[in-house]
């Protein structure tokens, strides 16, 4: 692998390649920070679709679209006089160790658990006025859920095992099935994924990864069974539940 020097080097690189294209050319000229914002989403989930596959390669040039994004947002940042990489990567470098106080003070601490809980205390003491106030608002739902049950997991609300949170899970579902009214209705299955994301984060469980992984396996096997249709000279749209049902089955042994 590189050393230290030689990964200083490529990165200052980067940062003279940067400065060559916002000057010299067109398209990069006129991004701004808005402009580029979809994008920098679009490059996000592509490295998350990499990391799923397990292929590290792909990893590899997705990371580096990403932090392409980066290093233009904080170049923009430096023409506007407000901040450049470097601003950014100091208080980056001084958050951590301000939130790492058992490696850079006195602090100690037994296991993962407290590291945690001493993370979301010492946001707290930065100023943020609460422990949720750092869930960004456009997190994808499922998320977002997440996030908020593992932030207030910080402070000790929690159900005390995955058994208990389980409960919970019975408990919205019979709730979502004897409602009749269809705005309470839809509230409560809001209280059924809720309840399960929890369970599933109690587990040890990664809900989104595991949603994800089903949606690939399933267009997987659309398609498979779409490639028995054609072989056949059969339209999936021409066909009957029960016919369908068996070219899927046929799709999931070849899966």
């Amino acid at each position: 692998m590189n050393t230290k020097q030689e990964k200083l080097d490529a990165f200052g690189r980067l940062l003279d390649i940067m400065d060559d294209l916002r000057e010299k050319c067109p398209w990069d000229q006129k991004q701004t920070l808005e402009s580029l914002r979809h994008l920098t989403l679009e490059e996000t989930y592509e490295l998350s679709d990499a990391i799923l596959q397990g292929d590290l390669q792909e990893i590899k040039k997705e990371l580096g679209d990403v932090l392409l994004h980066l290093v233009f947002y904080a170049k923009i940042g430096s023409e506007k006089e407000s901040f450049d990489i470097a601003d950014v990567i100091n208080s980056l470098n001084e958050k951590l160790i301000f939130r790492h106080p058992h490696i850079y003070g006195d602090t100690i601490v037994k296991d993962e658990e407290e590291v945690k809980q001493n993370w979301e205390k010492l946001k707290l003491k930065e100023g943020n006025k609460s422990i949720l106030g750092g869930v960004p608002k456009s997190l994808p739902s499922l998320v977002k859920a997440y996030r908020i049950q593992d932030k207030v997991k910080g402070i000790g609300f929690e159900f005390h095992d995955a058994e208990d949170a389980w409960k919970k899970v019975d408990e919205e579902i019979q709730e979502f099935h004897e409602e009749t009214d269809p705005v309470k209705k839809e509230q409560e299955l809001g209280d059924v994924f809720f309840s399960l994301i929890n369970y599933a984060r109690i587990s040890g469980i990664n809900p989104d990864s595991a949603l994800e992984r089903t949606n690939l396996k399933f267009i997987s096997r659309f398609q498979k069974m779409e490639g028995l249709a054609d072989e056949q000279d059969l339209k999936l749209a021409d066909m009957s539940l029960e016919e369908m049902d068996v070219l899927w089955e046929k799709a999931k042994r070849l899966s």
